[in-house]
């Protein structure tokens, strides 16, 4: 479906994407998956032919450089944020990308539909939410019906409950058959949507796992810090190193590193010792690829 073979993109003498080479085959799901600056958005514009490049890319056959028309018509594309005129209609927005396109036939309310947004093609676009205009969006990029979808960061500028809903809608589309090739710095989202990820770094791919070894391969960790009464910390301390981990003091009781699949191991320790965790907090992250997610917990 998509066959992108020694690919490179140089922005003065930066190569922004370093000799790429892979493969999406039909019904494949891949997350592009890297720091800023790793060249997932480069990769995704040469893919696009908005770029010029050096090696060769393929769209089901069509040759990017020479036929960007043809393999344009193939994709789907759903950026980060699509400028929108926010007094246009959201069924006037549908026609006229449409138009745009070459789509001569095109029922609104089906295309609305498939994205949830059904009873709202009457609204101007400045009255949509974040979520909406993402759903509007993607409802453009399945103009033509495309068999591959391409998507940059969709849901970067989104809160966690549009996140949520926008994700689950591009797990339907993939289980319909659809190709899915998107950029991505959310770890939920590339497990509940590849298949496979392709990890970049400097323009330059540094592994290619499938989804389900993702976690594993980013070494991700848990840092617990978990307050213990001050009488019993020095054994606690004593019981967690014997464990094989190495616990800090942080004045109100110990912080501890695990990974995140052994979270539950420092709680069994303890409790095999009888130590009491009065209450704790959880931070996961990994030290170059996520942001800190912190719950706070009472037992």
């Amino acid at each position: 479906m998509i066959s992108i073979r020694h690919v490179t993109k140089r922005f003065g003498r930066t190569a922004a994407v370093n000799d790429v080479s892979l493969d999406i085959e039909p019904g494949d799901a891949v997350a592009l998956w890297g720091t800023n600056g790793a060249g997932k958005t480069t990769l995704i514009r040469c893919v696009l032919g908005l770029f010029r490049f050096q090696g060769q890319i393929r769209v089901d056959d069509f040759d990017v450089a020479r036929q960007g028309k043809l393999a344009r018509a193939r994709i789907g594309y759903v950026p980060q944020e699509l400028g929108f005129y926010d007094d246009l209609g959201v069924a006037e927005a549908v026609a006229l990308f449409a138009r745009l396109k070459g789509v001569r036939s095109v029922y609104t309310p089906d295309i609305l539909g498939r994205v949830g947004l059904t009873g709202h093609e009457h609204k101007r676009i400045r009255e949509l939410s974040g979520g909406m205009k993402q759903r509007l969006a993607l409802a453009i990029a399945l103009l033509g019906d495309p068999p591959v979808l391409v998507l940059d960061e969709v849901t970067a500028s989104l809160d966690a409950c549009g996140r949520e809903e926008f994700v689950s809608l591009l797990s339907g589309l993939a289980r319909g058959g659809r190709s899915l090739l998107f950029a991505s710095h959310r770890i939920e989202e590339v497990t509940a949507l590849a298949q496979r990820v392709i990890t970049l770094d400097k323009g330059k791919v540094t592994a290619e796992i499938p989804a389900r070894e993702f976690i594993p391969h980013l070494g991700l960790q848990a840092t617990l810090h978990l307050r213990i009464a001050s009488g019993a910390r020095e054994q606690a301390a004593r019981l967690l190193r014997e464990g094989g981990f190495d616990p800090q003091r942080n004045g109100i009781g110990l912080i501890v590193a695990v990974p995140t699949a052994q979270k539950a191991a420092p709680f069994r320790i303890l409790s095999e010792g009888r130590i009491a965790v009065e209450d704790f907090e959880l931070l996961a992250h990994t030290d170059s690829h996520t942001d800190s997610h912190a719950a706070e917990h009472t037992p």
